[in-house]
Parts: structure tokens; C-alpha cells; sequence
């Protein structure tokens, strides 16, 4: 990537700030007339690298040092002799995009068989060379990839012709995610010499390119290209704000003192100390990124301008890297996040936190491995060729699977293949990808999966198990029984429990919580399917015994929400004279727990659980508190509520089980099976508070049962 861009706004190049010109390394520029100059002397002596390629070289051999350049030097004469005569609408000749197209790609590392096809990607297109051809002299994984980029070429970016436009990008790129990322470098240099078209052809082009390819950039994981091109965009459609920024860099580049050198010599001084080899860089902010901090932060300082970059050698040197920093600075711990044990859904992978300096200044700080750096600039990129034997793995109808295909890639390709029309695809595509940021959740097997912010228990069903998540009767979030409609958040662990009837149905209500694409269309295309035929949720059809507790029932309920008579062997000593002792059912208190107590109605105190949330209410409420303890006896009474798919047998088998562990059953509900749940609800009379734990642990145990859960009533 050059370091020196054109301002579309004004054709003219923009000055490297001085910032990014004294902490980044210097790459290979773009120097167009040079190239025009280099391609009409024509090819070189036999068998020498033409010049006009040499830095194309130059920079794949960086990467990969033992390539062989000569199917480059092929495909650049073809391209030459192809394209010579054409020119570009700047005036040079057309030989210097397909080359400034394809060292983008070298840069960022990208293996010969993409370069040659981003060589020859206009060939087809605007030259008399056939697809034939490009087989017979490079083979058929170079035809395919040419191919593909000219099935982008051809589409229309009209309003019109858009849902057909982007599906067809889609399934290119799902096939082979090579083919996006020479489309991606192909739009990055037409938008650094957009300048010599007309206003609103600009704007039009930008647009496009700001709602479509950069959120497929950012989803393939290409932050090289996607910053570029965010700012590129910026500069276009939002000039005045553009400035603004330049000025802002400008001024900062102007300071006599840089706080982010200073704690980049003093990381560099904690990490010597600590023998651990690092680079410590300094990161400018891209323009995009500087403007949207300021808008958060308003007045920026020093700091703001950039984060530090540690990069190490080892996975476990990154955490080596983070114990000293956090062990001999200030650490900010809410800014702590670790991409490396669960990595963004586009393969991005590193440590992010940051550092606070006396002055009150904080400066990011993202630790990474020169692998993960490579991988975080290049997305899947860096990854070479997927294929090892194309011709095998080609199905007959063209398509092939790619190894390296981000998941959110293959839930688009499924749903867009299941839309029912085009305006319902295009649609969900367009929100798909508006979304800012993606969080990644985390399956009990350890795998994750991709959802974009905001999605729901439903989405992460659908994300997973595909129309199969039709027969989602709940889900543990963390480790709790969560609802379906339960919004989760990144990091989250989530397990999904399916009922057992095949015949299962998903609920209308569900849409109200889909949030995804895939999602939403699976449940739209079933409710089409069987119209009149959903039913209310589980959540809908909720028993009223889990429902809200009654504070102020009537004694002599032993279900579970309602207040219960101490049972024989578990009094309650209350400090008030005369009272009348219950037990609250909503948390069903049991030796040795914390307890509190409240007067209630008719010289009654009820006792809870010293954390139950009804308690807390009746403190704000203003109930008098009344002093309360466990008596000598460790006898107890209790309300369990336990959740299972329905089967036969089972009240049987959990009796059973109640009874072997001592426990009298005092009454029990049972309500009607929904979407193959059942909801159960026991109270019972146990010998021995201390048998609870084992009791509980023997009914989970129970085949079918999937929680056992002391009953608890909600906080409102």
C-alpha cells in the first residue's frame, strides 16, 4: 500500500502526515508515469523480469521468498501486449491499474496464483484474450479467479439491478475468497485516482463502496484495505470534516513532545527488563478512526493520535507482554480485551488494553505476534491458496468449498440461496452489513460463531443449527437458563437446548427477537409454509408457578412463588414477639443460607434468602426488617423447579430418585408440555438441610433433565 494517496476531492496527492512518515515503515509507491514510461518500452530481454514488475517482485519475494516469478513475467507480457493502446481516463496507460492493483496485493502478502490473475483480471473484459486461453497458459486456477472478478466487472451498479449485483458478488467471493480480494485492491487504486471524474460519479461510487465493499472488507478481515478506503471515502462525501482532520494531524505532528514516544521508550525500557524480545511501534490513526474518537472524546490529546503496537514472537509471550505492562504501569482494566483465546470473527487475533500516564492520559496499547499482525492487516489474504488439488475438489456445477471461508460468509451464502425474492435478500444483505461490529460468541464445544451486535438466543440457534433451530425449546447463557429473546454480548458463552420432536415448530413471537438475516428468513419462510399453524412460545406459555411470587399469599401453598409454614425441624427465630414465622417460596430459604426477614400483613414475618431479589424490593418498598436466625434443628423445606424434555417415564424416574435421597414429596405441579418442554415444581421436606446439594445433583442426573434450580422468584 502506497503511503501517499490522491484526494478524490481534488485530484491532487495528499501529503503523508508527519506522523505516519516518521513511524512507518516506508513501502513501495505507485509512481504512474514511471510505469507508463517502464510498460510502452515493451517486454524485456528473454527470460528477465520486465521492468515495469520489478517492485511487484520485489515486494512478493518479501513474502515469499522462494517464489517462482516466472508465471508473473508471463502474465504481465499478456497483460502489456493485451492492454497496449488502451489508456486510462487519467491519461496513463492502462497497464499501470492491473499493476498498481496487483503490488496492493503483493503487499499484503498475497500468494503468485492471485497475483497473476489480478495481472490479467481486465483481460477478458476489455481485451481480445478468452478464458481459453488464460487455461491453457496459466491453468484453470487462474481461469477460475479471472473469471469470477469478471462476473463483478459486468454487473450494473445501478439502484435497479443491485440485489442481483451483490448476489452474484456474494457467491463469487463464497466460492473462492480470492476473487473479492483482488475486487477489493481493484476498487482501492480506482479510488485513489477517482479524482478525474465528475462529482457525482465520485459520490456515487463512494457510496457503493462505503455500504458494501468496505463492510466486506472489514468481514474478510483486510484492515489495510478497509482503513485506506474508509478514508478515501471520507474525503469524498464528508470534505469539510476531512479537513478538519488534516488540520487536527497536522497540528499534533507540530508539538514539540510526543506522549506516545515517551511510553513507547518506557514499554520498550519494562520489556528489555523483562527479557522478552519485542518491537514497540507507534500506530498513527487512520482519518476515519481519528474523527470518530474525536466525536467521542471531543478535544483530543497527544495520546488519542494513535495506539502502541507491541509485536512478539510467541502466543505466549503476548500474555508476558501484558503481565509486565500491567505490573509495572497503570492499567486501565476496563479497556482489557483478549482476541486471542477468541478471535474476531475475521480472523483478527490480538491483546488490546491500556496504560494511564500521571497526567491522565491514556494511550491504547494491542499486543500480537508478527503472524497475527500479518493476518490482521491482510485478512484472508494472508492465508495463500486454500486449494491444493483444484481440479479434484471442483464440483460439476463450478462451486468448491473453501476451507478458509469466514463462517459469516457461509450463513450469507445460505440465506441468500433461501430468500424467497430478491427485494427480501437485498434487504437483509443491506442490513447485514451496515452492521458496526460483530461479537463473538462461545459454543460449549469450544467453537464460536459470528453474530453481528444485538443478536439475540434466536440468532445464535439459527447460526448454528440452520431450519434445525426450529426445535430450540431455551438456552444457558454463562451458564443460566436464559429466554430465547436474551440479547447477548461478546464473550458470552452460550449453550442451546433442543427439544427432541422433529415436528417441532418455531413461534411468530420469535421474529420480534431475530435479529439476523439467517434468522429471520428461516422463520419467514416456515411461517409461509404453515400458515396459522405457529404457536405461542414456551416463553409465552410460561407456567404461572415460575411467574412472579406473591409476597403476601395466604399460608399453607407449598408451590413454588408462594409463602410456606416453617416445616417441623427448621424454626426460624424472628425478633418479634408473637409473630407468625414463613418461609418465603420464592427463594425457599434452607439452613445454613443468609436470611432476611420483613413484617408483613397480620403480624407475619416472611423470611428470604439474604440475595433474593423479592427481598431487595420489599428494602426499597420500606418494609420494616425484622431480625431473623436458623433455630437448632437442621430440617428444611424446600421448592425446586426442574426443567426437562418431555419423555415417558420420567415423573416416575424422578420420584424415584427423590425418595432414595430421603426427600418427602409435599406437592408437586407439573405443567402441559410446550415445544417439548415441561416445567416442573416440587416442595419438599428433607430430613437434613445438608442433603440439598446431592438431592439436586441426583435429579439433573435424571435422563431428560436439563436444570434443577432452587425456586427464585424475579426482581420485579
Amino acid at each position: 500500500m502506497s503511503a501517499e494517496a490522491t484526494n478524490p476531492a481534488t485530484a491532487g496527492p495528499v501529503a503523508p502526515t508527519a506522523p505516519t512518515v516518521a513511524r512507518r515503515k516506508s513501502r513501495p509507491r505507485i509512481d504512474l508515469r514511471r510505469l507508463g514510461r517502464a510498460a510502452l518500452l515493451g517486454p524485456a530481454t528473454r527470460g528477465k523480469l520486465p521492468a515495469a514488475i520489478g517492485h511487484v517482485a520485489e515486494a512478493h519475494r518479501a513474502h515469499h521468498p522462494d517464489a517462482d516469478l516466472g508465471p508473473l513475467r508471463r502474465a504481465y507480457l499478456l497483460a502489456e501486449s493485451s492492454h497496449r493502446g488502451q489508456m486510462r481516463k487519467s491519461g496513463e496507460p492502462y497497464i499501470t491499474h492491473p499493476l498498481a492493483v496487483t503490488l496492493i496485493l503483493a503487499q499484503l502478502g498475497a500468494e503468485t496464483t492471485t497475483l497473476v490473475a489480478s495481472l490479467l483480471h481486465d483481460t477478458v473484459e476489455d481485451t481480445e484474450v478468452t478464458l481459453d486461453q488464460v487455461r491453457e497458459q496459466f491453468g484453470e486456477e487462474v481461469r477460475y479467479l479471472v473469471d469470477g472478478v469478471t462476473k463483478l466487472e459486468k454487473v450494473d451498479y445501478g439502484a435497479a439491478a443491485e440485489p442481483e449485483t451483490f448476489r452474484k458478488m456474494l457467491v463469487a467471493t463464497g466460492n473462492d475468497v480470492r476473487v473479492m480480494s483482488i475486487k477489493l485492491a481493484d476498487r482501492l487504486h480506482n479510488m485513489r485516482t477517482l479524482g478525474v471524474m465528475r462529482p457525482e460519479k465520485q459520490a456515487r461510487i463512494a457510496k457503493v463502496t462505503r455500504d458494501v465493499l468496505i463492510p466486506l472488507a472489514e468481514r474478510l478481515g483486510v484492515q489495510a484495505l478497509k482503513t485506506e478506503l474508509e478514508d478515501l471515502v471520507f474525503a469524498i462525501l464528508h470534505p469539510e470534516e476531512y479537513r478538519t482532520v488534516r488540520e487536527l494531524i497536522a497540528q499534533n505532528a507540530a508539538r514539540a513532545d510526543d506522549p506516545l514516544e515517551e511510553i513507547a521508550e518506557e514499554v520498550r525500557a519494562v520489556l528489555r527488563e523483562a527479557d522478552i524480545p519485542a518491537e514497540v511501534l507507534i500506530r498513527p490513526r487512520h482519518f476515519v478512526s481519528l474523527h470518530r474518537v474525536s466525536r467521542k472524546r471531543g478535544e483530543l490529546r497527544g495520546t488519542d493520535f494513535g495506539r502502541l503496537l507491541v509485536l512478539v514472537n510467541e502466543d505466549a509471550d503476548c500474555y508476558g507482554v501484558l503481565g509486565e505492562l500491567h505490573t509495572c504501569m497503570t492499567p486501565v482494566v476496563s479497556e482489557f480485551k483478549d482476541f486471542i483465546a477468541v478471535p474476531k470473527f475475521n480472523l483478527y487475533q490480538s491483546l488490546h488494553t491500556a496504560v494511564a500516564r500521571a497526567d491522565g492520559q491514556i494511550a491504547e496499547v494491542l499486543i500480537r505476534t508478527h503472524q497475527m499482525h500479518r493476518t490482521a492487516e491482510a485478512g484472508v489474504i494472508a492465508l495463500g491458496n486454500p486449494y491444493t488439488a483444484p481440479e479434484e475438489q471442483a464440483a460439476a456445477d463450478g462451486e468448491r468449498v473453501d476451507p478458509t471461508r469466514p463462517g459469516w460468509l457461509s450463513r450469507l451464502l445460505d440465506w441468500q440461496r433461501a430468500a424467497p425474492d430478491p427485494d427480501t435478500f437485498w434487504s437483509t444483505l443491506r442490513e447485514d452489513l451496515a452492521q458496526d461490529r460483530e461479537i463473538t460468541v462461545v459454543r460449549p464445544d469450544g467453537g464460536t460463531l459470528g453474530l453481528p451486535e444485538g443478536a439475540t438466543c434466536v440468532d445464535a440457534a439459527y447460526a448454528q443449527y440452520g431450519d434445525d433451530a426450529h426445535a430450540c425449546i431455551g438456552a444457558r447463557v454463562n451458564g443460566r437458563l436464559a429466554r430465547l429473546s436474551t440479547v447477548l454480548h461478546d464473550g458470552d458463552t452460550v449453550q442451546l437446548l433442543m427439544g427432541q420432536d422433529p415436528a417441532s415448530e418455531p413461534s411468530r413471537e420469535w421474529l420480534e427477537h431475530a435479529h439476523t438475516p439467517a434468522a429471520r428468513i428461516a422463520i419467514q419462510r416456515w411461517l409461509a409454509a404453515h400458515p396459522g399453524d405457529d404457536t405461542p412460545s414456551a416463553e409465552a406459555q410460561a407456567p404461572a408457578e415460575a411467574q412472579a411470587p406473591a409476597e403476601d399469599a395466604a399460608p399453607g401453598r407449598p408451590t413454588a412463588g408462594a409463602p410456606a409454614e416453617p416445616p417441623p425441624g427448621a424454626d426460624v427465630i424472628a425478633d418479634m414477639p408473637g409473630a407468625a414465622v414463613r418461609l418465603a417460596g420464592c427463594c425457599t430459604p434452607v439452613p445454613p443460607d443468609d436470611i432476611k426477614g420483613f413484617a408483613v400483613r397480620g403480624g407475619v414475618v416472611t423470611v428470604h434468602r439474604a440475595e433474593c431479589a423479592v427481598a431487595e424490593r420489599m428494602r426499597e418498598r420500606g418494609r420494616t426488617e425484622v431480625g431473623v436466625r436458623w433455630g437448632d434443628s437442621a430440617g428444611c423445606r424446600v421448592t425446586l423447579v426442574a426443567e426437562s424434555f418431555g419423555r415417558p417415564h420420567l415423573l416416575a424416574d424422578l420420584t424415584e430418585v427423590m425418595a432414595l435421597e430421603g426427600a418427602e414429596i409435599i406437592s408437586a405441579t407439573v405443567a402441559p408440555p410446550t415445544e417439548q418442554r415441561v416445567h416442573h415444581s416440587y416442595t419438599l421436606q428433607l430430613p437434613d438441610a445438608a442433603r440439598l446439594p446431592a438431592l439436586m445433583r441426583a435429579m439433573r442426573d435424571v435422563p431428560g433433565v436439563y436444570d434443577v434450580n432452587r425456586a427464585q422468584g424475579p426482581a420485579s
